[in-house]
């Protein structure tokens, strides 16, 4: 009788880090070189990353900067997080992907609980409800200077809700998800995004590499 081939456990990771950080162009070159290395890799992104999900990001990040408190964001991100875990973040996993996501809970914490007026209390109280103990495996924070990612946020374009609430709410965006960096180190790995994307990109390697020593490998 043949062996039973054991499936590989997925690995998720997450990117965070205020806007213009340049999460999308890092996920990119990561998912990139575990591909070439073999691995199947699933990217995604909050808010979305499923259909229910992707229905909720207009109502999130489209109008008015003033458009819903931060309580309303915070239940409207959750809502559509439950949805992305259940049918996408949970079943890619299960096949044993690594599942890349740019955002995750980290953002709610940041953008509505330490930078909003939200509080943390509220925040951990909805993450126990929807995401439990399902928390990614690797956290990498890119952090910039609040005037260099807006520049470049702004060169973007396309949804720019939250980045029309200012200099002064991004900067403690950026003092928050340094504060989360430090309170979980196991976790989370602080990256300098202040250079090229080609040095960014190695230092991201580096992280990725020193939490799954045999990530790039087949």
């Amino acid at each position: 009788m043949a062996a039973e081939t054991e499936t590989p456990k997925g690995v998720f990771i997450s990117f965070e880090g205020g806007d213009g950080t340049g999460k999308s162009t890092q996920i990119n070159r990561l998912a990139e070189k575990l591909r070439i290395a073999g691995r199947n890799v699933v990217t995604t992104r909050e808010p979305g990353g499923s259909p229910g999900a992707d229905a909720i990001r207009a109502l999130l990040l489209e109008g008015d900067p003033g458009r819903w408190s931060s309580l309303t964001e915070a239940l409207l991100m959750y809502a559509s997080r439950a949805d992305h875990l259940e049918r996408t973040i949970i079943p890619a996993l299960a096949n044993g992907a690594v599942v890349i996501s740019d955002r995750f809970a980290d953002s709610t914490m940041a953008y509505q609980g330490l930078a909003g007026s939200l509080g943390e209390n509220t925040v951990k109280t909805l993450h126990d409800i929807v995401v439990g103990n399902r928390d990614p495996d690797l956290t990498i924070i890119l952090d910039l200077p609040v005037e260099h990612g807006l520049k470049r946020a702004v060169t973007r374009g396309g949804e720019q809700r939250f980045e029309s609430k200012g200099a002064r709410y991004q900067e403690d965006v950026r003092q928050a998800f340094l504060e989360i960096a430090r309170r979980e180190p196991k976790r989370c790995t602080l990256v300098d995004a202040r250079d090229d994307v080609d040095a960014v990109a190695e230092r991201v390697f580096a992280a990725v590499r020193s939490r799954f020593p045999d990530i790039f490998s087949v």
